[in-house]
């Protein structure tokens, strides 16, 4: 069971993020309500208007996705593979939304 600051603090950061997805003219996004206890998977769902959905997970941590920023620093993508896994792309929020408001 998750404690009440942990709670807040996964509201909050998704809140945030769902704003700043919004600032995009051509785009739309909701936070799944009760997301991590309810049958929709993930927490945020986001699109540009009329286009395909994009199941977004959200992590927070204080710290400990320093590597990771480090990694990436000024590229404009980081790509991570653990073996056996698929590859990942890390790229910034901006960037994939104006990404995807550009699809056709």
């Amino acid at each position: 069971m998750m404690g009440k600051f942990s709670r807040d603090k996964g509201y909050r950061v998704e809140n945030n993020l769902r704003k700043q997805i919004l600032k995009h003219e051509k785009m739309e996004c909701i936070r799944v309500p009760l997301s991590g206890g309810a049958s929709i998977r993930g927490d945020l769902i986001f699109n540009k208007i009329g286009g395909e959905k994009w199941c977004a997970e959200v992590k927070s941590r204080a710290d400990g996705f320093k590597n990771i920023y480090k990694w990436k620093d000024d590229h404009e993508v980081l790509i991570i593979k653990a073996d056996n896994k698929k590859a990942l792309a890390i790229v910034d929020l901006d960037d994939l939304v104006t990404l995807i408001e550009e699809q056709k």
